[in-house]
């Protein structure tokens, strides 16, 4: 990372609630192909969420705690703030001196962006402005929100018009937050009603819609030059799972997230 920072631009998608096993089924079936087509081998890495709910995660996530490998670790990080006894702070992270990766980035040359999605980022209320406040500049409307049928779309179109106005010279951090996922999704199924709500396969037909789109997100980024990104999940989200419903609750459905990190390389 301490390459990558100042030489490429940084793209960090949060694809919020998706579920692992949901993530792992569709791209399997070819049911993603352009999120596919870019996740290393094909596949999803199978890791555990650093929060239950969005505001957790998300906080965790900008002091540069990543969805961490499912695995024994330690793991080194790619991002960390300076911390004196870290023991996931390696030769290659790339340590920052603010308390988050935001401004750590920003300190070091780059515009920072945000697209919100989720309540947390609506700026409509003092909470809501948290996680926003961490940027230089940041987005959000009512057709970005959980509400809308068009969200992804309508996210993407920003982010294309935030990258076609920047200097060409400017390095950029581009942080979209995708609500198509959460609830409520059922309109995301051709034929669902309201009436019959949410389910795990409306849930999967938010990520095919999310993919639809998502190639037009990454060629806009990938216009300016090389770009190193990451797509993830911040939670997971059950749907009677051992009865639960929802999330922030601590079921193998909310921890167990998809994540992928790959560099976008420079368009013709």
């Amino acid at each position: 990372m301490n390459e990558v920072v100042g030489r490429d631009d940084f793209l960090l998608v949060t694809l919020d609630t998706l579920r692992y096993d949901v993530a792992v089924e569709l791209a399997a079936t070819g049911r993603i192909p352009h999120l596919s087509r870019h996740l290393p081998g094909g596949v999803w890495e199978k890791r555990h969420a650093p929060g239950s709910f969005t505001y957790a995660s998300h906080q965790a996530m900008f002091a540069g705690f990543l969805p961490t490998p499912a695995a024994p670790g330690p793991h080194p990080r790619l991002f960390a703030a300076r911390f004196a006894g870290s023991e996931t702070t390696a030769g290659r992270t790339f340590v920052f001196d603010t308390p988050d990766l935001v401004s750590g980035l920003a300190d070091a040359g780059y515009r920072t962006v945000c697209i919100g999605g989720v309540g947390f980022f609506n700026k409509q209320g003092a909470l809501g402005d948290v996680l926003p406040g961490l940027f230089q500049e940041s987005h959000w409307e009512p057709e970005f929100g959980v509400a809308s049928p068009t969200s992804f779309e309508a996210q993407v179109e920003r982010a294309e018009k935030v990258v076609a106005e920047l200097p060409r010279e400017q390095r950029l951090f581009l942080f979209l937050n995708a609500s198509a996922l959460h609830q409520p999704n059922w309109f995301h199924t051709p034929g669902a009603t309201r009436e019959a709500g949410d389910s795990r396969a409306t849930h999967a037909a938010a990520l095919e819609y999310i993919d639809r789109h998502i190639g037009r997100l990454f060629t806009a980024l990938s216009s300016r030059g090389r770009c190193f990104a990451i797509v993830c999940s911040d939670h997971g989200t059950a749907y009677g799972d051992g009865g639960y419903v929802g999330h922030r609750l601590g079921h193998e459905a909310v921890w167990t997230v998809p994540y992928a990190h790959f560099f976008l390389e420079p368009s013709a």
